[in-house]
């Protein structure tokens, strides 16, 4: 079984040329479901799928926790294109692969029609999570987003990490993509979210003094038991394991490829303009770990159609409102990275067509199944769906 460091470190020359133009490196993880090629549940065809995959991409795509799921993990890209572009190429090759052995691959949160609970991966490190933490991913799996953005050090990553906490839920609300769970509207945008806080180190970063502070508290969890290794360090935002990068990972992964780019846009973007913040001595708000669990609760449940907290005042507020507040707040940086045309059309659209939830239940809406939701997944991971912008 690969490692998620394989294939996806960055190339020598683009870490000078980013270090040359002070600009940040970024990077996107994608997790996805495989289902039926007629029927709209889940089937665990990863190691048929896996087989299948095109060599030129077997350093970049890897099992997951079920047997449901296959991940893919793109290399880091400087040019917003160059990452849309490797998304697509991903999607497009592991759906074909998908397609040969008789699957489809789904961009969404869990999965939406009903079915047998899948069974894990036969890896030793999987048996020992289920051995230790039980049934805590029931059903055909759970499928997220994670984007790297690169950090110049550590400590400055931890800084980064705190000036982060206050704005991840209302991006956790623009990636709402699962509503539907086993056949049935959940009333969620985001059911995968409530699915996962389950697991014990899922939720909100703490309030970190150092580096040191970050370090004694992974040490403390894995000695607690709550998790087995830093792999389990499930916080929405973390110091990656492997990479000189921050990781944001709270979101579900999202229909189309337009989603992931837009997301991956305002992250690097926002982690820019919180650097500015660190190295001018700024203090990150410390937000109480209370009123950030009340937002992400909130970002699950009403995604980007509803409210969502404004943590300068504590207040609700309309969730597309406080996105459109950071990407104001971030186009200095956007512009810096050549980013701001592209994100202003994905903003656009997004504005259009609305979140991956919104779109599911418009198509219900207009009397479509279960089944055909999940036959517009398909076309839209695929980039068939008639939506793509870029």
């Amino acid at each position: 079984m690969k490692t998620a460091t394989e294939g996806t470190a960055i190339s020598p020359d683009l870490a000078a040329k980013a270090e040359r133009e002070d600009l940040l490196t970024l990077g996107v993880e994608e997790e996805y479901l495989l289902v039926d090629a007629v029927e709209p549940h889940a089937v665990e065809a990863v190691d048929a799928v896996f087989a299948e995959v095109p060599a030129e991409l077997r350093d970049v795509v890897q099992h997951e926790y079920q047997r449901s799921q296959i991940e893919v993990a793109g290399p880091p890209q400087l040019e917003l294109d160059d990452l849309a572009a490797a998304l697509r190429r991903l999607r497009a090759g592991v759906a074909n692969a998908a397609a040969r052995a008789g699957a489809r691959l789904l961009a969404v949160g869990t999965g939406p029609a009903a079915g047998p609970s899948m069974r894990i991966v036969d890896d030793p490190r999987y048996h020992r999570m289920r051995e230790r933490f039980g049934d805590l991913s029931p059903g055909q799996g759970m499928c997220g987003t994670h984007v790297h953005v690169s950090i110049p050090d550590p400590e400055t990553g931890v800084r980064v990490l705190n000036h982060l906490r206050p704005w991840l839920p209302v991006l956790q609300a623009a990636t709402a993509n699962s509503p539907l769970f086993a056949g049935h509207e959940t009333g969620y945008a985001s059911w995968r979210s409530m699915m996962w806080e389950r697991w014990p180190t899922v939720g909100p970063t703490p309030y970190l003094r150092s580096h040191e502070h970050y370090l004694t508290l992974v040490d403390d969890l894995k000695q607690s038991g709550a998790m087995l290794d830093e792999g389990m360090l499930y916080w929405y935002a973390r110091l990656s394991a492997h990479y000189p990068t921050v990781e944001i990972r709270m979101g579900d992964v999202m229909p189309t490829t337009d989603d992931a780019v837009l997301l991956a846009a305002l992250t690097r973007a926002l982690v820019a303009t919180l650097l500015h913040e660190v190295r001018a001595g700024v203090e990150a708000p410390d937000v109480p770990h209370p009123l950030l669990m009340a937002a992400h609760w909130r970002a699950a449940h009403d995604g980007l159609e509803g409210l969502n907290i404004d943590m300068a005042t504590r207040q609700p507020r309309p969730a597309w409102r406080l996105l459109r507040q950071l990407f104001d707040y971030v186009r200095p940086e956007l512009e810096r990275h050549g980013d701001l045309a592209t994100a202003t059309l994905l903003m656009g659209r997004l504005r259009e067509h609305g979140t991956g939830t919104t779109r599911q239940r418009a198509l219900l809406a207009r009397g479509g199944s279960v089944a055909d939701v999940v036959t517009w997944l398909a076309a839209a991971t695929r980039g068939e769906d008639g939506t793509s912008s870029i």
